[in-house]
């Protein structure tokens, strides 16, 4: 199971945006990632998903908006899987955290095989809405219409509200709204705790209540909610896989607290102990238990304990998104795509405007085959080099980290600046021009870490006389 989510509502944030997180992780270390524009003639009018083969029918009207597909090459043996962009709104949507659920729930909604899911989700909802709660409507629909064939996690933010959507079964789904002052960090299994059927902060397909009833779904015998306990996993797998994913980033942010990486009734929202920054949702979501025995990398634990749990940040990333909606700068240039190829422990993050029209290369021209043009074969090389010595070249790394993600900050104040008198085709341009400052900054800052690397290591190889 890939992906780990992370989501923090405009009151839990530094400077008032919404921010919406995502690891895309894959089943083996390389699966290429492109960033690009799909514009309203780009969108298909007719669709149907390469693997089931199912036909939706899609609304008029469709809106340009970002996306992070599969490289040409794949789209037309496996589908667009689209993952996460924001559109000419300023709604963003994130898709999808693929989950674990349980039999009894399967039972009685079995997953429909010619159903629609991950890699067709974006594609058929973000560039037709425009709020958050407009995507919770629309994909409802859809689930409910033509089924699915996985259990997922789905994220849609506008600048006011942040809603996680879980699909249940073969055709049912309920969804929450992040509060405002909190985060919600979601691995790989169902998340939503507390439920409220008659609650304004919940939405869900109509008959969800009644079916818990009907087929005694409802294990707490209390009265309430607990959608985790209800339609979750409780596997063995679970206390290696997916809860220390979310202990340790609550551990983050809520260090006061003291929990066991092995406690499975973790709160689906927490309040932070301080208010999130990008650089914190990046940090988190390049994690390896850094200051804690369970670390791949650390000499305080033991080699069980160094194994013990999958890490969120580690080879099988491809890439991550934070897509932000900014509060305190116009809407023409609020929406903002954080990016990062590859394995997170070992790249920098960059921003991008969404209000453009085209993508810069180095992130947008990814090839199949390596090519150290590209910003994803670019981080897999510089993650090779650095695994095998990791304390050695960790000084680097950390530089690249920092200094790209400066760079960026910087760029996105300057050009908040400039846009502010701008519209049209001048102000798209503006921002496509910093796109491109940015991505070769990033770029040059990578090669310059991997020089770094290498001059380094060349020192210390074994091979010599």
């Amino acid at each position: 199971m890939p992906c780990t989510t992370l989501l923090v509502g405009k009151k839990a944030t530094a400077d008032g945006s919404t921010m919406i997180a995502r690891n895309e992780d894959y089943f083996h270390a390389f699966n290429p990632k492109r960033f690009v524009v799909v514009t309203p003639d780009k969108q298909p009018k007719k669709y149907q998903s390469v693997n089931t083969k199912c036909q939706v029918a899609l609304p008029s009207g469709p809106q340009r908006y970002t996306a992070l597909p599969e490289i040409e090459s794949m789209e037309k043996k496996t589908g667009i899987w689209g993952e996460g962009g924001i559109n000419d709104a300023n709604v963003a949507m994130s898709a999808t955290e693929t989950s674990t659920t349980n039999s009894r729930i399967l039972g009685v909604d079995p997953l429909v095989k010619n159903g629609i899911g991950e890699e067709d989700f974006v594609t058929i909802v973000l560039p037709y809405i425009r709020s958050a709660k407009e995507g919770v409507k629309l994909l409802g629909n859809y689930l409910e219409k033509y089924g699915t064939y996985e259990s997922n996690g789905v994220i849609f933010s506008d600048k006011d509200s942040i809603w996680y959507m879980e699909t249940i079964g073969g055709h049912h789904w309920a969804a929450k709204r992040v509060p405002d002052d909190s985060y919600v960090v979601a691995p790989n299994w169902l998340c939503i705790t507390d439920f409220d059927f008659e609650a304004s902060d919940t939405m869900f397909s109509a008959d969800l209540e009644q079916l818990i009833i009907n087929h005694h779904l409802n294990v707490d015998g209390d009265g309430s909610y607990n959608l985790r306990h209800i339609f979750g996993s409780h596997n063995d797998s679970d206390y290696a896989y997916n809860i220390p994913r979310q202990w340790y980033v609550q551990k983050l942010f809520n260090p006061s607290d003291v929990e066991q990486p092995d406690n499975p009734n973790l709160p689906f929202a927490k309040k932070p102990e301080h208010l999130l920054t990008i650089e914190d949702v990046k940090y988190a979501l390049s994690s390896r238990y850094q200051h804690t025995p369970y670390d791949p990398y650390s000499d305080r634990g033991s080699d069980a304990e160094r194994h013990a749990f999958r890490p969120i940040g580690f080879q099988r990333n491809q890439e991550l998104h934070i897509l932000q909606i900014r509060n305190d700068v116009p809407a023409k240039v609020a929406g903002i795509c954080w990016l990062a190829f590859g394995p997170n422990a070992y790249n920098g993050i960059v921003p991008f405007y969404t209000n453009v029209f085209d993508t810069p290369a180095q992130y947008r021209d990814t090839k199949p085959k390596f090519d150290i043009s590209n910003m994803y074969w670019l981080t897999h090389t510089i993650t090779t080099v650095a695994d095998d010595h990791p304390k050695r070249y960790n000084y680097t790394i950390e530089a690249l980290k920092q200094n790209t993600l400066g760079t960026g900050r910087h760029v996105l104040m300057l050009t908040d600046d400039k846009a502010a008198e701008m519209s049209g085709k001048e102000l798209t341009t503006e921002l496509e021009k910093a796109n491109q400052e940015i991505a070769t900054a990033a770029y040059n800052l990578a090669m310059k870490c991997l020089g770094d690397m290498v001059e380094t290591g060349s020192l210390l190889i074994r091979l010599n006389f």
